[in-house]
């Protein structure tokens, strides 16, 4: 999710040694390669697609996979950040290993919030977002601006474990975040530990994510997303003139279909001819983060727009490479 500064701190803090220890006790077993086959990336899901642990879906609904059920105080940490969870996980770097810079551009991440809590690291961990650094101590809990190019460098040579957990909000959430800090930030501020055995509400996690057929409502709000995200350029007249057409046919077909399968059919032709259409324009041209709009629009409209294109059920996390 794009957000207004690179880097917040939420005021919540946790016991990193005993969430260490309960991770430990589950063994390297459970522990997947990253699903893109990164060198030096693995991670163990802890809520997942159906929650199935073999899952690295971000469509269908989200529940706790069996390893969560085995961590107790990391259940309660979840629990604690007051959201409807998505895929979330520990993900874990080797030592002398990086993840290498892009954008999370996939529709899936458009509305999603990364949160990370660091688990294990060392202060050789550096955490890239744009031209801004910064290294996350254990216990810390961080958001940041996913839609900026980011990468993480463990210059270390152990291994960096941080819970990674991807939500679209909630209304406890958006109150920490109305009380967070960004970096620099040398005023009181106070945050509130949670320790192990802390009461917290029961964990909520998502049950619809992806939709069957896009809104017209949300069509027009994800276009104009895009488009504002454009690098100036006089070829973008054309695209909005184009894209104004899709947004009064799409609206036409909503009226007659809604998410009916029976005019699936129609909004895919639509959809198509849109990208067609829109091509000779936008093929060149770039968004102010290095994503090529192309590819924007291929994410976050035309592949998800209807149920039955190539969904976005297995998000390519760095999909946008800069």
């Amino acid at each position: 999710m794009k957000i207004q500064y690179p880097f917040l701190q939420l005021p919540l803090l946790y016991d990193a040694e005993a969430l260490s220890a309960e991770i430990e006790a589950l063994g390297e077993s459970v522990w997947r390669p990253h699903p893109q086959g990164f060198a030096g990336n693995s991670a163990l899901p802890l809520i997942a697609a159906h929650g199935d642990p073999a899952s690295d879906s971000v469509r269908g609904p989200m529940r706790p996979t069996p390893h969560l059920e085995r961590l107790p105080y990391l259940h309660e940490v979840l629990a604690s950040f007051g959201a409807v969870l998505g895929r979330s996980r520990l993900m874990r770097l080797s030592g002398s290993a990086e993840v290498t810079a892009h954008v999370d551009v996939d529709y899936y991440w458009r509305d999603h919030i990364r949160i990370h809590v660091p688990v294990v690291t060392q202060p050789e961990v550096t955490f890239f977002c744009g031209p801004h650094s910064l290294h996350m101590k254990a216990g810390e809990c961080w958001i940041f601006d996913t839609w900026a190019p980011h990468r993480v460098i463990n210059s270390a040579t152990s291994a960096r474990i941080h819970i990674v957990a991807d939500t679209v909000g909630g209304e406890g959430f958006w109150r920490f975040v109305s009380a967070s800090r960004t970096p620099d930030y040398k005023g009181p501020w106070t945050a509130s530990r949670t320790p192990p055995g802390a009461a917290h509400p029961p964990l909520r996690c998502e049950s619809t994510n992806l939709p069957a057929v896009m809104t017209p409502w949300e069509l027009r709000e994800q276009i104009t997303f895009v488009l504002d995200e454009a690098v100036p350029d006089t070829r973008l007249n054309e695209i909005h003139r184009l894209a104004s057409d899709l947004a009064r046919d799409w609206r036409a077909l909503w009226a007659c279909y809604g998410e009916s399968r029976e005019g699936w059919a129609e909004y895919r032709a639509r959809m198509q001819q849109f990208m067609h259409e829109v091509l000779p324009s936008a093929d060149s041209l770039s968004l102010r983060n290095g994503v090529r709009m192309m590819r924007a629009l291929s994410s976050l409209i035309a592949l998800v727009a209807v149920a039955d294109q190539r969904a976005a059920g297995e998000a390519d996390e760095r999909s946008a490479p800069l």
